[in-house]
């Protein structure tokens, strides 16, 4: 557990939650999951011992939990915000040999989307106290402890609303910044797919890359219903008298309505990725149906020039003695004459109609 102490001029780091709150300013403490089931009790005594109530024993589930949803509810007293942050799975040992070309780009494809992965992070928002709680490895608190306690830092938040907009804000920018990697991969799968000699595509890969966007996608419209639920709570307050409390009030939605814009580019851009992948199969499927095309035209068309010369060739074997050109010397070679005639003849009227191009237009 690491408490830190905002005043407006000074920052102070603690082991452990103050006795008493600051004339001016808030105290923050982070802990993880796994600590606070186990000192749960002492933070509620804690909590009473600087005049706040302890939360509800239904949010200390909800805060326990780590596979609970983006949420938010409140009561009179205290807040309570869950929020998912992406946590990206460490790369693979690199093989001895380097793989080839082709086969980096496949497994490129294959892996789409297999490293998203996220975890809650609570917030207990209390007017001057904020507790976040996080997994044991948390690269955003271990960020804002490592920021929050550098003296020289001049932007310190002013309360504890502020704060946990920051935080959450700065892990909707990690799903911003996933942006390129996820369009980096559905390119690679449009280019599998396209490809005129793609023969074994992992139709199950694929359908699960489809099924993880739409996972990312009901994941940042659970976040978007959280923080706009905060958002309307706070906006549903009556406006204080002081000039300096409206200001930092107004501050505030900035930050908030800035978070769900956020949410929103990263929902637009997963639904427009989406989008590619499904055109992406339509278009390989239309490919391989135009192909297909292609070759039925040139069958066919090759068929139509062997059918007279098979009408020919079926006429003089029919076994009668009195048949044209059959006793005369020169018969087959007026026959094989006519037969390459009619070939020629053919063949010239389908190329010039492109029924043997390869596309026909």
């Amino acid at each position: 557990m690491a408490c830190f102490v905002f005043t407006p001029h000074s920052t102070q780091r603690l082991d452990t939650l103050p006795g008493t709150l600051p004339d001016e300013g808030f105290v923050w403490c982070m802990t993880s999951r796994g600590e606070l089931e186990l000192g749960w009790a002492d933070l509620q005594s804690k909590l009473q011992a600087l005049g706040l109530p302890a939360p509800m024993e239904l949010h200390q589930h909800d805060l326990l939990n780590p596979q609970h949803p983006s949420h938010y509810d409140y009561t009179s007293d205290y807040d309570v915000v869950i929020f998912r942050r992406l946590v990206r799975s460490q790369p693979a040992a690199s093989p001895v040999h380097a793989p080839s070309a082709a086969a980096l780009r496949k497994q490129k494809a294959l892996a789409i989307l297999e490293h998203i992965v996220t975890i809650p992070v609570g917030f207990l928002v209390y007017d001057r106290v904020l507790i976040t709680v996080h997994s044991e490895q948390c690269a955003t608190a271990d960020d804002f402890t490592r920021r929050m306690g550098n003296e020289a830092n001049s932007r310190r938040p002013s309360s504890p609303d502020d704060l946990m907009l920051r935080m959450v804000n700065a892990m909707v920018d990690s799903y911003l910044e996933l942006r390129k990697t996820l369009s980096a991969q559905i390119d690679t799968w449009q280019t599998e797919l396209l490809h005129p000699r793609t023969r074994h595509i992992d139709w199950r890969a694929l359908l699960s890359a489809r099924n993880d966007l739409h996972a990312l996608e009901d994941l940042c419209d659970e976040q978007q219903d959280a923080i706009q639920e905060w958002l309307d709570t706070l906006q549903e307050q009556p406006y204080a008298d002081n000039r300096a409390a409206r200001s930092e009030r107004e501050g505030l939605v900035a930050r908030g309505r800035d978070v769900v814009e956020h949410i929103e580019r990263v929902v637009h851009h997963v639904r427009r990725l989406e989008q590619s992948a499904e055109t992406a199969v339509q278009i390989h499927f239309n490919a391989q149906s135009n192909r297909t095309n292609d070759i039925m035209r040139t069958l066919t068309a090759i068929t139509a020039v062997f059918l007279p010369l098979n009408l020919i060739t079926g006429f003089f074997g029919m076994n009668f003695e009195f048949m044209p050109f059959v006793h005369n010397k020169s018969g087959l070679w007026w026959a094989l004459g006519a037969m390459l005639v009619v070939a020629v003849t053919l063949i010239t009227v389908f190329w010039r109609k492109r029924y043997l191009a390869r596309t026909a237009r």
